[in-house]
Protein backbone atom coordinates (compact mmCIF):
# COMPACT_ATOMS: atom_id res chain seq x y z
CA UNK A 1 0.00 0.00 0.00
CA UNK A 2 1.31 3.42 -0.59
CA UNK A 3 1.45 6.24 1.99
CA UNK A 4 -1.05 8.63 1.59
CA UNK A 5 -0.67 12.58 1.19
CA UNK A 6 -4.01 13.54 2.57
CA UNK A 7 -3.65 13.59 6.66
CA UNK A 8 -6.88 12.25 8.06
CA UNK A 9 -7.51 14.50 10.90
CA UNK A 10 -6.09 17.60 9.15
CA UNK A 11 -9.88 16.69 7.15
CA UNK A 12 -11.85 16.29 10.03
CA UNK A 13 -10.65 19.76 11.15
CA UNK A 14 -11.78 20.91 8.19
CA UNK A 15 -14.81 19.53 8.09
CA UNK A 16 -17.62 21.96 9.50
CA UNK A 17 -20.52 23.70 8.61
CA UNK A 18 -21.15 26.70 11.05
CA UNK A 19 -18.49 25.50 13.62
CA UNK A 20 -20.38 22.26 13.89
CA UNK A 21 -18.46 18.86 12.84
CA UNK A 22 -19.20 16.63 10.44
CA UNK A 23 -18.54 12.98 9.66
CA UNK A 24 -16.28 11.55 7.41
CA UNK A 25 -16.91 8.51 5.64
CA UNK A 26 -14.07 6.35 4.82
CA UNK A 27 -14.64 6.42 1.08
CA UNK A 28 -14.55 10.26 0.82
CA UNK A 29 -10.82 10.20 2.13
CA UNK A 30 -10.41 7.35 -0.94
CA UNK A 31 -11.62 9.62 -3.34
CA UNK A 32 -9.77 12.74 -1.91
CA UNK A 33 -6.91 10.41 -1.89
CA UNK A 34 -7.12 10.00 -5.86
CA UNK A 35 -8.03 13.45 -6.31
CA UNK A 36 -5.01 14.76 -5.09
CA UNK A 37 -2.59 12.53 -6.75
CA UNK A 38 -4.67 13.60 -10.43
CA UNK A 39 -4.02 17.05 -9.40
CA UNK A 40 0.16 16.36 -8.51
CA UNK A 41 0.45 14.15 -11.53
CA UNK A 42 -0.99 17.06 -13.51
CA UNK A 43 1.00 19.65 -11.91
CA UNK A 44 4.20 17.68 -12.75
CA UNK A 45 3.22 17.36 -16.57
CA UNK A 46 2.85 20.77 -16.58
CA UNK A 47 5.84 21.78 -14.90
CA UNK A 48 7.81 19.76 -17.37
CA UNK A 49 6.32 21.24 -19.95
CA UNK A 50 7.66 24.22 -18.75
CA UNK A 51 11.11 23.11 -18.56
CA UNK A 52 10.38 23.36 -14.50
CA UNK A 53 11.69 21.14 -11.84
CA UNK A 54 9.85 22.91 -9.31
CA UNK A 55 5.85 22.53 -8.91
CA UNK A 56 4.33 26.34 -8.67
CA UNK A 57 0.96 27.04 -7.94
CA UNK A 58 0.19 28.03 -11.53
CA UNK A 59 0.64 24.16 -12.19
CA UNK A 60 -2.58 23.52 -10.45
Amino acid sequence: MTKSVIVKSQVKELAKIDSKPLSVAEEFYKALEEKNKQLIQEACKRAKLNSRNTLMARDL
